[in-house]
């Protein structure tokens, strides 16, 4: 019971800051949430990243559940304390670098892509590191909290998690970028890795 309830309030805590209270910021500073929606037409492989990220949260919140109400168990080589600890360390870090990148993102803040606007490309602070702290942060999350309680619905919802970040930023932000920055952003890609320092240049 102990793990299944710390996964939940580190979701909720994570949910609150990442989502609700950097949208009421962006909001305060700008007059926009930033909230940009599903990019891409139903059933497209933009709309399947949007959505398929809206069902990993899901299940994020339902695994614990599952796990506390036993309808799940845990996967045995991953069920052991010093395991459950080290997750629930990594999602602390993952939420603290989540609304550090936030922050260091600045007005340029969204969830989604409106194509119709171009904002500043940020290439300093953490973003001179990655290109995509935010979704770092976010996946560091997510293991953490898979590795709290390692039932087969989180290890899903994780790879999902994983799946549907790939997708956004390679099919969706990317090319936006490409479009809205050129040259600029094509000297981004060259010179910074995609999640990690120094790996995803092109």
């Amino acid at each position: 019971m102990v793990m299944p309830t710390i996964a939940l309030v580190l979701f909720a805590v994570f949910a609150l800051l990442g989502f609700g209270w950097r949208s009421w910021e962006q909001r305060r500073r700008t007059g926009s949430t930033g909230f940009r929606g599903i990019s891409g037409r139903p059933g497209s492989v933009e709309w399947f990243a949007g959505v398929g990220f809206i069902i990993s949260m899901g299940i994020a919140v339902f695994a614990p559940i599952l796990q506390m109400l036993r309808v799940v168990a845990p996967v045995n080589f991953l069920h052991a304390p010093w395991i459950q600890i080290t997750g629930a360390v990594i999602a602390v870090i993952g939420i603290a670098t989540t609304v550090y990148a936030q922050l260091d993102m600045g007005d340029s803040w969204r969830i989604g892509v409106d194509k119709s606007e171009t904002t500043t490309l940020v290439r300093t602070g953490v973003f001179g590191w990655v290109r995509n702290p935010i979704f770092t942060a976010m996946m560091t999350f997510g293991l953490g909290l898979a590795l709290i309680t390692p039932n087969p619905v989180a290890v899903i919802g994780f790879a999902l998690l994983i799946v549907t970040i790939e997708l956004q930023v390679r099919v969706v932000e990317e090319p936006y970028l490409l479009t809205a920055h050129g040259e600029a952003y094509r000297d981004y890609l060259a010179a910074v890795g995609r999640f990690i320092p120094g790996v995803g240049r092109t």
